[in-house]
């Protein structure tokens, strides 16, 4: 070897040593890890068609749950290692445990990600009848494109409560004979003025009108006699009145199915994405553990995240530390004093688990590369997130950030990381900041996803399950050695 070559070896190999980078998460040629990440996004797929609502994902879990051997909180009188436990919050939200051999004065390891997503709501009195049209008036939910809902095919998902109480499910436009709901747009041979719109406002919110029906009732005494035979449709099939919309809970969203994406089927696109992929890697790594964990293993469903994590059932509510808290009394079996609540939430760890935003080359302007998170490179870990000088993040430390960082690779588990976005560009928030005020250890984690808040958001399904075996990792080994 001449001097040249040595000098080029020498700094080959300072440069393997001294430097860092991201690869992807893909192993082509290992066929039966192929088969696996096939095989558990086929799974998450069925999940995203069972549960587009925050109502309907939370029934869809405690489904599952139940069928792992998980049974309510209140069926117990004391737990013992092994107890498979969950708790409902409000029929919007979710907690669920592993009752794990540490004391539980040590703290747990926690979960918690949300099952709201951006969608369109009814307003309170929503139904009315224009130019021999039968509509409906929306209030936009969470951050969206208002040009993304218009001229495509939706679905109303809801609830609505009847006079004497009854609770009616209703679903309309899922099912293959099903008729589907509908935004009109404006065509583009009358648009001249529309087209010099921003595209913030080139769809107004009050423009949001659902299609309903078109057909008059057949009494031409009658008023209003669309509105009033779409009326008649919806009593006949759920009994239910005028006066039930406006207590109701209905949504509109996306009448679309989970599929995958890529002649290579290597992506998954579906609605409601965020962030019901980190829910369901959640409740599978909670699910699939084959035995006791040392530390009690919990899982957290909120609801709100989207509007700000308010309200009884978003991240801010006392429900969720008030049942962590009936666990620690059931584990202890007694009273527990307000210091040791305290012992347990401060000793506790937890896992913020929300998407972040995949580097999209068509859009490259707003990221900054270097500091991207990229499909195909794993699961994704976000010290801070925020909005430009950080505001509204919990902002993990150093020492946390590379105990995770150490747990994931002494695990062989790919992970990457990112901001979401160039500084001055934007941001984001998460549930993250709720947690750390309660003094427990916390950062944000989960899966990078094209087309974030649209109609049709795209994961790579090697991210996904990348996530899980992150998420069961943690629940397996995180903090074991601490006594």
């Amino acid at each position: 070897m001449d001097k040249n070559e040595e000098k080029k070896s020498a700094a080959k190999e300072l440069e393997e040593k001294l430097t860092f980078e991201f690869k992807t998460a893909w192993e082509p040629g290992n066929k039966e890890k192929l088969d696996a990440i096939n095989s558990f996004a086929d799974e998450y797929k069925l999940a995203l068609d069972s549960g587009k609502t925050e109502r309907e994902f939370v029934n869809f879990t405690s489904a599952y749950l139940e069928s792992k051997g998980f049974k309510l909180l209140e069926t117990y009188s004391e737990l013992k290692t092994g107890d498979r436990v969950y708790q409902l919050v409000r029929g919007k939200g979710l907690l669920a445990a592993i009752i794990g051999e540490n004391d539980p004065l040590q703290g747990f390891n926690l979960i918690g990600s949300h099952v709201d997503s951006p969608r369109l709501d009814l307003k309170p009195n929503p139904l009315y009848e224009s130019s021999d049209l039968a509509l409906m008036k929306t209030h936009y939910y969470g951050g969206i494109k208002k040009y993304h809902w218009v001229a495509q095919p939706l679905a109303l998902h809801g609830v609505m409560i009847k006079k004497g109480g009854e609770k009616v499910e209703v679903i309309i436009g899922e099912d293959a004979s099903d008729p589907v709901l509908y935004i009109s747009d404006l065509l583009p041979h009358l648009a001249a003025d529309q087209m010099k719109k921003t595209a913030a406002s080139v769809v107004e919110g009050e423009e949001l009108n659902v299609l309903i029906g078109g057909l008059p009732y057949p009494d031409e005494d009658a008023k209003n006699r669309v509105k009033l035979a779409v009326l008649n449709l919806l009593f006949e099939k759920y009994g239910v009145t005028e006066r039930e919309f406006i207590t109701a809970e209905l949504e509109i969203v996306p009448a679309v199915k989970a599929r995958d994406v890529g002649l290579d089927r290597s992506f998954l696109g579906a609605y409601g994405q965020d962030d019901r992929v980190c829910a369901y890697t959640s409740l599978r790594a909670l699910t699939d553990l084959e035995e006791a964990p040392k530390r009690t293993a919990v899982l957290l469903m909120y609801d709100k995240e989207e509007t700000g994590s308010g309200g009884n059932t978003g991240a801010s509510s006392f429900l969720y530390p008030y049942y962590q808290q009936q666990i620690v009394r059931l584990m202890l079996g007694h009273e527990p004093s307000s210091l040791e609540l305290s012992q347990n939430i401060i000793n506790s760890t937890m896992l913020s688990s929300d998407v972040t935003n995949a580097f999209d080359p068509t859009f490259a302007s707003v990221s900054e590369p270097q500091n991207s998170c990229y499909t195909g490179r794993g699961m994704a870990l976000n010290k801070y997130t925020g909005a430009r000088g950080k505001g509204g993040t919990s902002d993990a430390s150093a020492e946390y950030f590379d105990e995770v960082v150490r747990l994931l690779e002494e695990n062989d588990i790919s992970w990457q990381t990112g901001e979401m976005g160039k500084v001055d560009q934007g941001g984001g928030g998460t549930v993250a900041v709720y947690q750390a005020e309660l003094g427990l250890e916390v950062i944000d984690c989960g899966v990078p996803l094209l087309s974030m808040h649209s109609c049709f958001e795209v994961s790579s399904k090697v991210d996904v399950y990348e996530t899980y075996r992150g998420y069961r990792a943690f629940y397996e080994n995180m903090r074991n050695d601490r006594v």
